[in-house]
This record gives structure tokens, C-alpha cells and sequence, in this order.
């Protein structure tokens, strides 16, 4: 059976790096499903959550990564994700999130209201309510993109 090469990256680290059956990106327009022989194309990545199908013989499940910004290169059946900022969906503590956003909230309301330094905290509170959107309890059932 046909499967893509994925390389998923973030600023820190390699995410992960192997075979996937398919995968949806989500992007500006919104979610672009990709498949063997899909043609070659780059995108720009939005917020949302892209999901990863592994291949039958890696369990077939799906694993959601929560992503903000970036973007995706498509050729020769080999996706290259470059993404800005990115989690997978079963690895978010809800707690330590909710008290890094209310740490920024405070950091960035006790900034003058012309402080160019508000626009780091406004994303770094964006990315804390698009964690907590999509976090979920589950528990992890694959050994694809782990820690």
C-alpha cells in the first residue's frame, strides 16, 4: 500500500519522522487532505489541529497535533511540516496551560497600552485557548510523534 514520508518539526525539536497513510493539514483556507501522489505544492499552516493516519502496520490510528502557523511542503509523496508552534493533542496538561495564560494576562495588562511587547503575550494567550480548545484525556495509544 502507497504511504507519505512526513517530517514534522518545530522550532525545538523534530516531532516526528516516518511513514503516515494520509494526513489533513489545516491551513488558511482551510483543511487540505493529502495522500500518496498528491501534487507537489507548499502551503501556510494556520490554527487548528493536523491529523497524522498511521499506516496499517503501525496501528492505523489517528494522532491530532494542535499547530499555529508554519507551513507544509508536498513532493514526491514526502510532507515536510515546518510548523511555529505545535503539540500533539493527548500531551496537554489543561492546569499548567490555564496558569501560563493567566501569567501572560497579567504580563501583558501590566504593560502600557502602546507597549509593542503586548503582541508576544496577546500570542502566547492565542496559543493557550487553542491548547485548551483541543485538549483531550486520552490516553497515549501510539508510539508515533512521542516525547
Amino acid at each position: 500500500m502507497a504511504e507519505l514520508t512526513c517530517q514534522f518539526v518545530r522550532p525545538d525539536r523534530l516531532l516526528y519522522e516516518g511513514p503516515v497513510a494520509n494526513l489533513t493539514l489545516v491551513t488558511y483556507e482551510g483543511e487540505l487532505g493529502v495522500w500518496p501522489g498528491h501534487a507537489a505544492e507548499i502551503c501556510a499552516l494556520g490554527d487548528g489541529v493536523v491529523r497524522l493516519h498511521q499506516t496499517e502496520r503501525d496501528g492505523g490510528g489517528e494522532v491530532d497535533v494542535i499547530i499555529s502557523g508554519g507551513y507544509a511542503e508536498i513532493d514526491n509523496n514526502t510532507v515536510i511540516i515546518l510548523a511555529n508552534h505545535a503539540r500533539r493533542s493527548d500531551d496537554i496538561e489543561p492546569d499548567v496551560v490555564r496558569d501560563t495564560r493567566e501569567a501572560a494576562i497579567d504580563a501583558r495588562d501590566a504593560l502600557a497600552a502602546n507597549d509593542h511587547r503586548r503582541a508576544y503575550y496577546d500570542g502566547k494567550i492565542n496559543w493557550c485557548n487553542l491548547l485548551l480548545k483541543h485538549a483531550t484525556d486520552r490516553p497515549i495509544a501510539s508510539p508515533i510523534l512521542a516525547s
